[in-house]
């Protein structure tokens, strides 16, 4: 049965990542892509769609995902978010019942610190896996790197790294960002005509 499955499939991928929704990622796209749900390329528009919509990265991607997947939609999204939800749920209630006492514990200091690198890891190797397939899908060429869009990205990608490095507050980032993109897309008709 197609909804026990979605539930099952996002309650793993729920259970064994840490990090968020986009240390999921990789998980997720490993899942959809092997049980034949999704293309790559839908899941990769998705997750462009997924970013502009409110809510979190992972919920709005499970609830894609099951819409998309079971035969009546809204009970397949259903299944999916209950799925990659209910783990996380169920471990911060063991956690908050267990954790006073063992948080001066150096064993659970270090496998804390531990988890930080195996976060930033997964989320580069979504973003590795995204890059790839949006950009270099034909391979690494000059043609690609000097595409409108790829010149694009690095333009809106420039405000992130002033960011980071000049303390930038982040509403004026996301602003000229979100500014620079509307202008690229309403550029694209004039630069690059069909």
């Amino acid at each position: 049965m197609i909804y026990l499955e979605l539930f099952a499939t996002f309650f793993l991928i729920g259970l064994f990542t840490f990090g968020g929704g986009y240390a999921m990622l990789p998980l997720i796209q490993e899942e959809v892509l092997a049980k034949g749900w999704m293309s790559a390329e839908q899941i990769t528009n998705f997750v462009a769609v997924s970013e502009s919509t409110p809510g979190p990265f992972a919920i709005n991607i499970a609830t894609y995902v099951g819409s998309q997947v079971a035969p009546i939609g809204v009970l397949g999204s259903v299944c999916t978010t209950l799925g990659v939800v209910m783990p996380s749920f169920i471990i911060i209630l063991i956690v908050a019942k267990v954790y006073e006492k063992f948080k001066a514990s150096k064993l659970v200091a270090g496998a804390m610190s531990g988890l930080r690198p195996a976060v930033v890891g997964l989320i580069a190797s979504a973003v590795w896996t995204m890059a790839g397939e949006v950009f270099f899908s034909a391979g690494l060429t000059l043609t690609t790197l000097l595409s409108y869009w790829f010149i694009v990205s690095v333009i809106i990608f420039i405000p992130m790294v002033v960011l980071v490095f000049k303390k930038a507050h982040p509403i004026l980032v996301i602003g000229i960002s979100a500014a620079a993109g509307i202008v690229a897309g309403l550029l694209e008709p004039v630069i690059c005509p069909k």
